[in-house]
């Protein structure tokens, strides 16, 4: 099968390379999907698990990408829950080669159908985004009904994301980001918007829960805003921003089915 390798990591993209490589096998609990589209995150080449496994042993030449959506090839010795054929999407290990490739071998728990109605492309698109803001929002923030959260980068694809999944919820959405983005995030589910190059984020009071995918000043000021028992959620990696009476929480998304 053709697949996308990386080999030294000093060399970023430009040491990308396509080569011919064996079909994978489908050991205990895998499946064999065949790729019809894969995702592959920008700084996935400075991720530790891009270059070693789990002890720390060099795993390259390694296929990265591990959002996926195609159809299941073959099953693994004691695979339950998928079947042949079937169209499926998901987000395969870290540790483990990714999807761009032809075909991949993924833990059959990491994935779950993708209906008849939704393109490949789609389904690939929504795995990472989507599960960072479910678990942002609901594992790590802890959101409910009546709470209240501001979304920054409310008109991205992760922050649009959240912002749909917490109004759901029944939760009070502000949106953040630039004016560019004010009826992007009004319509994603907004439904107050503050304007970072104009407005304050201070301005909009007291809120239950900060998801935050930008970082840097923003980040640390959203601090503040944060009441007695609420939380701050970031993506962005660890930050010294710390609520007063509050907890911050900065994760990285983990492969599940039933939230997808």
């Amino acid at each position: 099968m053709k697949a996308i390798v990386v080999t030294d990591q000093a060399a970023g993209t430009a040491g990308v390379k396509l080569v011919e490589r064996p079909e994978p096998q489908a050991a205990i609990n895998d499946v064999v999907v065949q790729i019809h589209a894969s995702g592959f995150t920008g700084d996935e080449l400075t991720w530790p698990s891009t270059w070693t496994d789990r002890v720390g042993r060099d795993r390259t030449p390694s296929i990265p990408g591990h959002e996926l959506a195609g159809v299941v090839t073959a099953l693994g010795y004691g695979t339950t829950g998928l079947s042949i054929g079937q169209r499926v999407f998901g987000l395969t290990d870290w540790y483990r080669d990714g999807t761009l490739a032809e075909y991949v071998a993924v833990e059959a728990r990491n994935l779950t159908p993708l209906p008849g109605d939704v393109d490949f492309t789609v389904g690939a698109a929504l795995v990472m985004p989507g599960l960072t803001a479910w678990q942002g929002l609901f594992e790590h923030g802890r959101l409910h009904a009546g709470q209240s959260v501001l979304v920054h980068g409310a008109a991205g694809v992760v922050g649009s994301m959240a912002s749909q999944l917490a109004r759901e919820a029944g939760a009070y959405v502000i949106g953040t980001g630039r004016a560019g983005g004010r009826q992007t995030a009004l319509d994603f589910g907004a439904q107050e918007f503050v304007d970072l190059d104009s407005d304050a984020p201070e301005d909009v009071g007291e809120v239950d829960l900060v998801f935050d995918v930008i970082g840097g000043d923003i980040g640390k000021r959203s601090a503040g805003l944060i009441r007695a028992g609420g939380t701050l959620v970031t993506v962005t990696g660890p930050t010294e921003a710390r609520p007063a009476g509050g907890l911050t929480i900065d994760f990285v998304v983990v492969p599940d089915r039933a939230q997808l």
